[in-house]
């Protein structure tokens, strides 16, 4: 009897070293990620004995690069979470059962498996790598990133017979990319799949009218100007300023437990849930100080609502799991209480308490929403200035566009604070003092 005491007392003071969630094993790396200490945040998450994950060390450190205007960095961080998880994407790649095979397979706990994120995370980690290849002006890399994005989020609503509000953002850079290189036919697909799922419509509404004008295409004219209103006016020769921006902090997981006592010992179920955060800044504001003209920021996809989505659609498997695990560890302390009496049926309960936890692991680095909006302007000089809707406005400085000239804004927010980058454009003087938007070299 003192043998199962003392491993009853082993295995309890084993199982609970693991207790603390990865929203609190992690909260030091998402505190600095949030006050702007990028270096502290790169440090922490880019090593899995602080994440215990490989995947979600890339992803969270591939987002902090990615807010930081660390384009190298970011494409090595995000590789490492496609790498950690190539085998359940190149399941979802070959279709809906292969994944559905692979998220069904069980352990003692769902956090005793490798994470390899789910599948709506699977799909930003794509997203995230083709804006960094866009900075960076790898045209072609845009392209694979986008598609296997769009190819990841199909297999995931192949396999739940679901649509979601989600792949415009893929799209939307895609569509951003092709314009970019003067090939708005292939733009227009973009736009035209962006309407189709009912994503970031504002955005791909307006641009279907603007392309099909452009093209000539008269009878798809007439329905998109009948939907989204007329082409606007625009100077001739126009350039343009395409703001793409994550918005907020996205939401995280806690743990719903249930214990049913039984004649024969409990059953304990634990599944997970997301909860959503406050939101300081609701989007935001593109400003041309010289003639006074604004633009607003407009929803491409909200993450908070996709992963709730993608959540409600696994819950099932997850509770079925959780339930069968419980049965089996039931059937354990039967045989526990048989051979010890009582002591075996307090290790047997015991066990089940302590081992039966809720998987709470979830990228936290991503954005409540992505957002985007373009402004036209005439072709020359231009004083530009970003602000955040319930937070600070930033200076991004004087640029001069050539004629056709389209200049990007990476843009997040965290809290209050904005985080701007510009890709493109000649600045023509130094940033305002204080302001920390950074001037990157190099044009897509």
């Amino acid at each position: 009897m003192r043998s199962l005491f003392a491993a009853t007392r082993s295995l309890a003071l084993l199982l609970g070293s693991g207790c603390a969630s990865y929203t609190e094993r992690t909260a030091d790396a998402l505190h600095d990620f949030h006050g702007g200490h990028f270096d502290d945040a790169l440090a922490l998450y880019s090593d899995p004995e602080e994440t215990g994950s490989e995947f979600l060390s890339g992803a969270e450190a591939g987002t902090v690069a990615l807010t930081a205007g660390r384009w190298e960095q970011a494409l090595l961080h995000f590789g490492g979470a496609v790498a950690a998880a190539h085998d359940i994407e190149a399941r979802a790649l070959i279709g809906a059962e292969a994944l559905g095979e692979s998220l069904a397979s069980w352990a003692l706990n769902d956090s005793a498996r490798a994470y390899q994120g789910e599948g709506f995370e699977r799909v930003y980690v794509h997203t995230g790598l083709a804006m960094a290849y866009l900075a960076l002006g790898r045209i072609d890399d845009v392209y694979v990133e986008a598609r296997l994005a769009n190819r990841l989020l199909e297999s995931e609503e192949k396999l739940y017979d679901t649509k979601y509000e989600a792949g415009g953002w893929g799209h939307l850079i895609s569509a951003v990319t092709y314009e970019l290189i003067g090939e708005p036919d292939q733009a227009y697909i973009d736009y035209q799949r962006m309407e189709e799922k009912g994503v970031g419509t504002a955005i791909a509404g307006r641009a279907l009218v603007r392309l099909a004008r452009q093209m000539g295409r008269a009878d798809e004219l007439a329905r998109f100007e009948e939907k989204y209103g007329p082409d606007l006016e625009r100077p001739e020769l126009a350039a343009s300023v395409v703001v793409l921006a994550g918005i907020g902090l996205g939401p995280y997981k806690i743990e719903t437990g249930l214990s049913l006592p039984t004649p024969d010992g409990l059953i304990q179920m634990a599944v997970p849930g997301y909860v959503e955060r406050p939101q300081s800044v609701a989007g935001l504001r593109l400003v041309e100080e010289g003639s006074g003209a604004t633009v607003l920021t407009e929803v491409v996809e909200r993450v908070t609502r996709i992963a709730k989505e993608n959540l409600e659609d696994r819950i099932g498997w997850i509770a079925a799991k959780s339930i069968a695990r419980g049965l089996l560890k039931r059937e354990l302390t039967k045989t526990l209480e048989e051979k010890y009496d009582w002591g075996g049926r307090v290790a047997g309960d015991l066990f089940l308490l302590f081992s039966e936890r809720a998987d709470l692991r979830a990228w936290l680095t991503l954005p409540d929403s992505y957002q985007a909006c373009r402004m036209f302007v005439p072709p020359g000089v231009l004083r530009l200035r970003l602000e955040a809707l319930g937070g600070e406005s930033l200076e991004l400085g004087v640029f001069e566009l050539d004629p056709g000239e389209t200049m990007l804004v990476f843009a997040r927010t965290l809290g209050t604070r904005l985080h701007p980058h510009v890709i493109g454009g000649k600045p023509l003087e130094a940033l305002s003092v204080g302001s920390p938007a950074a001037q990157d070299s190099g044009t897509p």
